[in-house]
């Protein structure tokens, strides 16, 4: 009997403990799904009403319709405003991952005087606000007399830029690098050639990495690209002037475009670049 209703009281405990695993595994899936729902839900109901067959973006669903991407690729001022955002953020984050990876090497390869403060100093301007970094650039800018153009909207993303990339690349440049270095000295590579063909290779996935989340923030930056532009201007400036005037079911295409073209540069990106390091 003893041992009957202890053969009874262990397949009540492993059926507990099967049901809290069974529990724990479904409540895991279901926050899994609350958080990518709370994420893409309204990316997707940007895409689906990109669709609409009707003048207001709204619910309900009309129909299927192209007709605003056609009016997309027709309108020359969001043509024209794309393509800008596309010179600016790629022209700016090529520059501010080269002043990046230079000021990171030279911080992490040699012992520069206060180099703490200089670290402390190149990350400061990311725990400022956008509009401040605008305003005192304006000034600048004006005192200089310096007119405003796509120029200086690069100027300002640079800015606000070179301290992310920075402390992306700073922060992968491990000790387990210098050995390497070193013995590309000892086989006779000067200090420029161990930096560019040893050191950045190594470091190209975090290169990469800093590179693509700046051009994501230039792409979406608003303030600087209002306050230090004039006649030509960046995607955010043109799709806020037309929502100005109201909802447009063009900015749900232009969106969309935009998203799509994110989503497939992320996808080259891991199958090219970290699928090889992986690899390796």
């Amino acid at each position: 009997m003893a041992f009957d209703q202890q053969a009874r009281t262990s397949d009540v405990l492993l059926h507990q403990g099967r049901l809290k695993r069974v529990l724990g595994s479904c409540l895991s899936w279901l926050y899994l799904a609350c958080i990518y729902g709370f994420i893409f839900l309204p990316v997707a109901v940007l895409v689906l009403f990109s669709f609409q067959d009707g003048r207001l973006p709204v619910p309900p669903f009309n129909g299927f319709s192209l007709q605003w991407y056609e009016a997309v690729f027709a309108d020359r001022k969001l043509t024209a405003a794309l393509a800008n955002s596309f010179l600016v953020a790629t022209t700016s984050s090529v520059v501010a991952c080269t002043l990046g990876f230079l000021a990171a090497y030279a911080l992490a390869r040699y012992k520069l005087p206060g180099s703490a403060l200089q670290r402390g100093l190149l990350i400061a301007p990311m725990t400022v606000s956008y509009l401040i970094i605008a305003l005192g650039l304006l000034a600048v800018l004006n005192t200089f007399g310096i007119r405003l153009s796509l120029w200086t909207v690069g100027i300002g993303h640079v800015v606000i830029n070179l301290p992310l990339c920075f402390a992306v690349i700073y922060a992968s440049m491990g000790d387990h690098h210098i050995n390497i270095e070193r013995a590309a000295r000892d086989l006779g590579a000067s200090d420029f050639k161990v930096m560019t063909l040893v050191t950045a290779p190594m470091l190209m996935p975090s290169i990469m990495a800093a590179f693509f989340l700046s051009v994501t923030f230039s792409w979406d930056e608003f303030i600087i690209a209002f306050l230090l532009s004039r006649f030509d201007v960046t995607l955010p400036v043109e799709i806020w002037s037309m929502l100005r005037s109201g909802l447009n079911p063009k900015t749900n295409a232009i969106g969309s475009l935009v998203f799509l073209v994110s989503v497939a540069v992320l996808l080259v990106l891991e199958l090219a670049l970290f699928g090889r390091s992986r690899k390796s």
